[in-house]
């Protein structure tokens, strides 16, 4: 193996696991510092008012890329499969299918953000005052999509390959750069919610040429031959198949979360900013935990590769384990400093107190939306992706939906309280629905299995 890379397929499980996933707890981190950045640098040194813009933009954000970042899932799982099962031709086609995909999502995310941002945020009732700087933002944040998008599906392939340290290593560099841009673009030139959009721009363009320089210096099937980039149709109708439910359900439960910002919006400037301090706060656990979702999907990939089916039972044991360990100490963790840590994004009172509001409702539980998506990237490293996106979508996009439409119409209960008891409720019923599902999808590939070996 090369220095970066990780067997999978043999040895102990939850060590590697472990190997695996902490440098990808801390590019997470990273990235969210990206955003961070931007709103703490806002919320000191320009006011509530930007940092709620900001705020307001984040869910619509999230929809409008996760289609997209779907892809970059089913990137990594093909590309997991045929390093496990050591196919390098179809290896290489997948590498260069996947990196021209992501200049080309980049591209049209661009041009969605860019023309779309006024309309899209009027849609979503953001406050009049908060409209023109949430604009503002988000047609600048839309020229670093293409970025944004060959970074993730570059990091895509090299976790494939069990390399999560490099990812990380670009992530620092940028991040670095993005902090001192921060402060250098809003306290030294007052440029507000156009310098943070800015400094987070040309930090991705430096994370993501990082990238491209690593995979062109690669050795073997996963070295990028710019000459070689080409649409690959069986590679990307592959890709397809895994990325295109995933993008969908990462677009819907986005949708759901547009929803609810909606919904939240109606309460306010404070509440708004409150709701995006805590949000960003949560962002980190749910980062942490998702590391174990990325491990998942990859070290399934590999062993279902590999023939080696009777290690997945184990690898979903030990990242759900994991999950749990990390979601319940970070959750005690941010709610014991819960003041201090919400006091980082804004010195306001008002502000303070929405944002501890959210944050004892949504880190009780919080450790069930990791496990869920545990569940998710085992059902799809074994090649399901369209039955856990319904799944998901019902048990978690709709009862929000439903929830938002029922109770919390009835007066009394029309509280930023209510709508944040949407989350804990859908993440319980779903993920156990998903072990349902994985259950009886694991019980029929051993059956296969079994009848292949006859």
């Amino acid at each position: 193996m090369k220095k970066y890379e990780i067997d999978m397929t043999n040895g102990p499980i939850l060590k590697k696991m472990l190997l695996f996933s902490i440098p990808l707890m801390f590019s997470g981190i990273l990235q969210l510092l990206f955003n961070a950045a931007d709103i703490v640098v806002l919320g000191r040194y320009a006011g509530y008012d930007s940092l709620g813009a900001v705020g307001a933009t984040s869910s619509l954000i999230n929809l409008l890329v996760n289609l997209f970042m779907g892809l970059s899932v089913g990137a990594n799982v093909i590309t997991a499969r045929y390093y496990g099962a050591d196919e390098k031709e179809e290896l290489e086609k997948t590498v260069h299918t996947a990196m021209l995909i992501s200049i080309i999502s980049g591209v049209i995310l661009t041009g969605v953000g860019f023309v779309g941002a006024e309309k899209f945020l009027s849609l979503m009732d953001t406050p009049d005052n908060l409209l023109p700087l949430s604009t503002l933002y988000l047609k600048i944040y839309f020229f670093g999509m293409p970025a944004m998008m060959v970074y993730n599906f570059g990091s895509a392939i090299l976790r494939a390959a069990g390399d999560t340290k490099r990812p990380l290593y670009y992530l620092m560099i940028s991040g670095v750069v993005n902090v001192v841009l921060n402060l250098i673009f809003v306290i030294a030139f007052s440029m507000d919610v156009a310098g943070v959009a800015a400094a987070t721009v040309i930090s991705q363009y430096i994370s993501a040429l990082l990238i491209v320089r690593c995979l062109m210096n690669e050795q073997g099937a996963i070295k990028l031959v710019l000459s070689k980039l080409k649409i690959h149709w069986d590679k990307f109708a592959s890709i397809l198949l895994i990325g295109l439910p995933a993008g969908f359900q990462g677009a819907v439960f986005s949708l759901s979360n547009v929803v609810i910002q909606s919904s939240i919006n109606l309460f306010g400037d404070v509440v708004v900013a409150g709701n995006s301090a805590a949000s960003n706060i949560e962002g980190f656990i749910y980062v942490s935990m998702n590391a174990f979702h990325q491990a998942v999907i990859s070290f399934t990939s590999q062993n279902y590769g590999a023939g080696k089916i009777n290690r997945i039972n184990k690898i979903v044991l030990s990242g759900l384990g994991s999950v749990f360990v990390v979601g319940v100490s970070l959750g005690a963790i941010v709610l014991l400093f819960g003041e201090f840590l919400v006091g980082i994004y804004s010195p306001e009172p008002d502000v303070i107190a929405a944002g501890i509001n959210r944050l004892r409702i949504i880190l009780m539980s919080y450790f069930l939306c990791g496990m869920m998506d545990v569940m998710v990237g085992a059902l799809r490293g074994i090649g399901y992706s369209v039955l856990p996106m319904i799944v998901s979508l019902l048990g978690a996009c709709g009862l929000r939906l439903l929830w938002i439409a029922t109770i919390f119409q009835i007066p009394q209960y029309h509280s930023p309280e209510v709508i944040y008891l949407s989350y804990p409720v859908s993440w319980a019923i779903t993920f156990l629905t998903h072990i349902i599902c994985f259950a009886i999808t694991k019980h029929l590939l051993d059956k296969r299995t079994a009848l292949a070996e006859v």
